[in-house]
């Protein structure tokens, strides 16, 4: 047990304890001393060997470390998801469009922040075009991020490119709860040689990196054939010149031979359309793949082949995107739908992809992702009245008691 300092201690007991790098325990506890977990164990030897700690007792209840959103755009929290969209690229072009803007970035993010800690979660893997604007709110706020700077510049928006990623790499508002990253948008906004830059760049820096990539089938015949909705796309906003040369990969081969997928800190977004080959490829790099379940339903894509992908060793997160494309931010409420459509994966997998798998993903995994020792003082606490708590929340639809980031409550439900 590491030494306790002369902080406040904090002890939070319940009947479970899920520390998801350990089984889960009955008659619970856990040593908070600041913003620090001391120790983790029997709600009765903790409480005797510290008995000055100040006891927050939540009887019928599991406490379960801080939740982790691998993908979300916060900066997006004022929209819903349109009505009757037709393709992935109507939907992004009624999210691009200058009435879908925010009257306020920073106001966006703050929504996005506070949705966010009601639910659970207490880390996000955050992209943002405007990453000076969230970085400021996020560096205030309780919530950990990694913060991507989001990086576009193709063809006749080719310009774009060195200004955003300047910003994505600005590092000052970076602290023990916010990361910087850097997030080259997806293989049909950033060419090759942007995917290049972008990799060096993060290397160089250390910081992690983050891509959409086959989000949608239409990314395939844009790269190999420049046509289909996203070659209408530019033309429709006047920027198809000087295009890239075609490639002649799928989005993930494509992504795989740039390359990316052999980065340690990579995170792939969404890879709704893998093939056996893809899963081969994924299976021999080191990136980690983040699904967001509610968006690919909103969007009807075919089945996502998460299981195949934790089946070769693939490390899979689980995220909301954002308000844009799913109904709000309750990433148990994504855990929910793996959970009907995949009843045959133990609730303790699908837990473990909420959190330390997420973390991992973000490379946060020293400080979030489980409740151990020396770890940060981040937890959730839900209702649990039977034995097998951990599938008792993903059956039955209830929110978090309380929540506590950096060792302070920062949620409470209404009595």
């Amino acid at each position: 047990m590491p030494r306790v300092s002369d902080r406040p201690l904090t002890l939070l007991r319940a009947a479970w304890v899920a520390p998801i790098c350990a089984p889960v325990l009955r008659d619970g506890a856990i040593l908070f001393s600041g913003d620090r977990i001391v120790a983790v164990g029997s709600e009765k030897d903790l409480a005797r060997e510290h008995a000055g700690a100040s006891p927050e007792d939540y009887g019928d209840a599991i406490i379960l470390p801080g939740l982790v959103n691998a993908h979300c755009h916060l900066e997006l929290s004022h929209l819903t998801p349109p009505p009757n969209v037709k393709s992935f690229v109507d939907w992004l072009a009624a999210v691009m469009a200058p009435s879908s803007q925010p009257a306020s970035v920073g106001d966006s993010v703050r929504a996005g922040i506070e949705e966010s800690l009601r639910f659970g979660v207490t880390l996000v893997g955050d992209i943002s075009k405007e990453p000076q604007t969230a970085r400021a709110v996020l560096s205030e706020s309780a919530l950990a991020a990694v913060s991507y700077g989001e990086v576009v510049g193709m063809a006749g928006r080719r310009h774009l490119f060195a200004p955003r990623l300047t910003a994505a790499l600005d590092a000052s508002f970076t602290g023990p709860r916010l990361r910087t990253g850097v997030s080259p948008h997806a293989p049909y906004s950033v060419d090759r040689h942007g995917y290049r830059a972008c990799i060096d760049a993060a290397r160089s820096s250390d910081i992690p990196i983050t891509t959409h990539v086959a989000e949608t089938p239409d990314e395939a015949s844009f790269l190999k054939r420049h046509a289909g909705p996203f070659r209408r796309l530019w033309e429709r906003l006047g920027a198809w010149t000087d295009p890239p040369e075609r490639e002649m990969n799928d989005p993930v081969e494509f992504v795989a031979s740039v390359p990316l997928l052999n980065f340690p800190l990579t995170l792939l977004a969404h890879v709704n359309y893998c093939s056996n080959s893809d899963l081969g490829t994924l299976r021999r790099g080191v990136a980690s793949v983040v699904f967001c379940p509610r968006t690919h339903a909103y969007f009807g894509h075919p089945p996502h082949r998460w299981r195949d992908m934790l089946a070769r060793q693939v490390n899979v997160c689980v995220g909301t995107d954002s308000r844009a494309s799913s109904p709000d931010l309750n990433l148990v409420d994504d855990l929910r739908l793996m959970h009907r459509e995949a009843p045959e994966v133990t609730p303790a997998t699908l837990w473990e992809m909420a959190t330390i798998r997420g973390a991992r993903a973000l490379g946060m995994e020293r400080g979030w992702g489980t409740l151990a020792a020396g770890k940060d003082a981040d937890c959730v606490v839900f209702p649990a009245t039977t034995d097998d708590p951990l599938r008792e929340i993903l059956d039955r639809p209830v929110l978090p008691l309380a929540v506590w980031a950096d060792g302070r409550k920062v949620f409470t439900a209404a009595r």
